[in-house]
């Protein structure tokens, strides 16, 4: 199979959009997708980039991405953060995800950066097998803490 790992441009958004909307089906949370091409379009091509996208592409149609964006550790300092690794499901075991998680590790080198981190939802053994294939540690003794839109504008609200 030939493909192609490339930057993405803003014109592969709507794809882009349409592999996230296949992840969070995948992750039995499909209203979860509040994001717009358009969000996706200004947040990663504006004036103030959010974050660099990677494609996969076979016969000019995008199958795979990886999502990445700058972080700081206090313990290491430059990281990056490995939002999501999607590969479309009828692609998977193809080497797509090898490919598009080793240009994201050679992104982060090229950076400098100490760290790139991700999560893995711990019923998805699959994928926690590939990451620990591929050199990754899987932290079990961490719980990912994340306050929605409704918790902060709650606590917000309870500091007035």
């Amino acid at each position: 199979m030939e493909y192609v790992i490339r930057n993405a441009k803003k014109e592969d958004m709507a794809q882009v959009l349409a592999l996230v909307q296949e992840l969070a089906d995948f992750e039995k949370e499909p209203e979860a997708v509040v994001i717009s091409k358009e969000d996706l379009e200004k947040d990663g091509f504006g004036e103030q980039k959010q974050f660099h996208c990677f494609v996969a592409e076979v016969n000019d149609e995008i199958v795979g991405i990886a999502l990445v964006y700058p972080r700081y550790s206090t313990w290491k300092g430059p990281a990056i953060h490995l939002e999501d690794l999607i590969v479309s499901e009828r692609m998977r075991g193809s080497g797509l995800g090898t490919a598009l998680l080793d240009e994201v590790i050679k992104y982060g080198h090229d950076l400098g950066v100490r760290r790139i981190c991700w999560e893995v939802l711990d019923w998805n053994e699959p994928a926690i097998e590939f990451y620990e294939k591929k050199g990754a540690k899987v932290l079990r003794d961490w719980d990912v803490v994340q306050m929605d839109e409704r918790g902060i504008k709650n606590y917000i609200n309870s500091l007035n």
